[in-house]
């Protein structure tokens, strides 16, 4: 692995955003490049390293859909079949419309099923079992197949199919039909404290600035499948070689070649243009790219792949709750340009308008997360914070909310806007309208918040 090429720009990076640890992964044109920089744990350092482990948080869901999809090659799954073939006693506030719910709706995130759901810690074998009996009162956010919301508890359901049919623990089943074959030996569901060896610990900036370790290190088990993993960068882009590959004797070319064909398209999100299998696709420039985010307690990640330019980059930080993701998005935008020679298309932006601002005002909520959208008088702001009950009644300590950000509406593309500043700058989002043309709804990162 060739280090020197990126290792500069990487340190620059890390030391302008203020991350404790970083390490990014580059292949482009059949060669390999890593750059690690900064420590693994403020309390414990150690110096980042290629093998260092990192929660990669919602980058899990590639490997889950990877693994669903050796079932189905396998012919032990059907993508198209009903969850309740794998689980007949998975059932939902509505028992009509959870019949209606197919493997692939869980995959691609139309199932209708909210982002997430409540979780009480459990580290053992039933967690999943447990997980799946307890949203038998949960309400769908829309009719299964009607539109993306992106959803962990839909990515745990299907970690519970996996299980049923393999009938081993979904921990098991993946290492054995995805990391095994592999060779991806850094790569883990374990706690920290049965992993041998240094791992990179989240860290979260308080509104002074002070600087401190993220506990607890990651979700709970119930949460493995939506975002449990770790991984160091070294195996992060032998993941991304693969799936740039034709899956050799892991996973014929034609299921891997399907997990990047598009299942639903995507309207008004920084995530893609559209949902294949696992992965969010999107147009940059001429060519097409897939990849996938994921943001843990203090921990982010990215994985980016551009199979037409032979390019991949991939990228984690241990800080939050906007440095990480600043770093990242950087690293992302460099690579594109400087190695893969593509460009992103710039968004411009409409001129403020308070009348029709003030249509979007208001406060809006799904089960975890409330978003208030203000009007200040020369601009838009808003706030994406975890609810105050929801906070009260964790058992454990959740990450800090990152303040409100100004955002503004796209031109020429009605109720779309873009977050211009603070740590989700660049990311974009839609009010959705009512029957009666009413603003009744806001997207973010594909998840919908409701009007109160």
């Amino acid at each position: 692995m060739r280090q020197s090429p990126i290792a500069g720009f990487v340190a620059q990076l890390a030391t302008k955003y203020e991350v404790p640890g970083v390490a990014v992964g580059v292949w482009t044109k059949g060669t390999a490049y890593l750059a690690c920089h900064g420590i693994t744990d403020l309390d414990q350092p150690e110096p980042v390293e290629p093998d260092t482990p990192f929660l990669v948080a919602s980058v899990t869901k590639t490997f889950t859909a990877t693994a669903m999809m050796r079932l189905v090659a396998d012919q032990r799954v059907d993508l198209h079949a009903p969850v309740r073939r794998y689980l007949p006693e998975f059932t939902l506030a509505d028992p009509a419309a959870a019949a209606q719910i197919t493997v692939l709706s869980l995959l691609n995130h139309t199932a209708g099923l909210d982002w997430r759901s409540h979780d009480r810690p459990d580290d053992s074998d039933r967690a999943l079992g447990r997980y799946v009996a307890a949203l038998r009162d949960q309400q769908l956010i829309a009719a299964p197949g009607t539109r993306v919301s992106y959803s962990q508890t839909g990515y745990n359901i299907a970690g519970r199919i996996i299980e049923v049919v393999t009938g081993t623990t979904y921990e098991q089943a993946i290492a054995a039909l995805v990391l095994e074959p592999i060779g991806l030996r850094r790569t883990t569901f374990a706690a920290r404290e049965s992993i041998t060896g240094p791992v990179s610990m989240g860290h979260n900036v308080s509104a002074d600035g002070t600087v401190s370790v993220a506990h607890p290190w990651k979700d709970t088990r119930a949460n493995n499948p939506g975002g449990g993993l770790a991984a160091s960068v070294s195996d992060l882009l032998t993941w991304a070689r693969f799936h740039l590959g034709d899956g050799g004797p892991v996973l014929p070319a034609k299921e891997l070649r399907l997990m990047r064909v598009p299942t639903a398209e995507l309207m008004g999100s920084s995530l893609g243009d559209a949902v294949g299998i696992g992965w969010f696709l999107r147009d940059i420039g001429k060519v097409s790219a897939f990849g996938h985010a994921g943001s843990a307690n203090g921990q982010f990640a990215e994985v980016l792949i551009v199979p037409d330019k032979d390019f991949a980059v991939v990228t984690v930080a241990n800080s939050g709750p906007d440095n990480g993701l600043a770093f990242n998005r950087e690293v992302i935008q460099a690579g594109l340009e400087s190695v893969a020679g593509v460009t992103e298309r710039k968004v411009r932006v409409a001129r403020y308008r308070r009348r029709l601002a003030g249509e979007y005002a208001g406060v809006y909520e799904n089960e975890i997360m409330r978003a208030v959208i203000v009007s200040t008088g020369t601009g838009l702001t808003a706030e994406f914070a975890i609810k105050a009950d929801v906070r009260a009644n964790a058992t454990t300590d959740l990450p800090p909310d990152m303040p409100a950000a100004p955002i503004a509406l796209i031109r020429g593309e009605p109720d779309h806007y873009l977050v211009t500043g603070g740590g989700l700058a660049g990311q974009r989002g839609y009010f959705g309208r009512d029957a009666a043309g009413t603003v009744a709804t806001v997207d973010m990162a594909g998840r919908q918040f409701t009007r109160r």
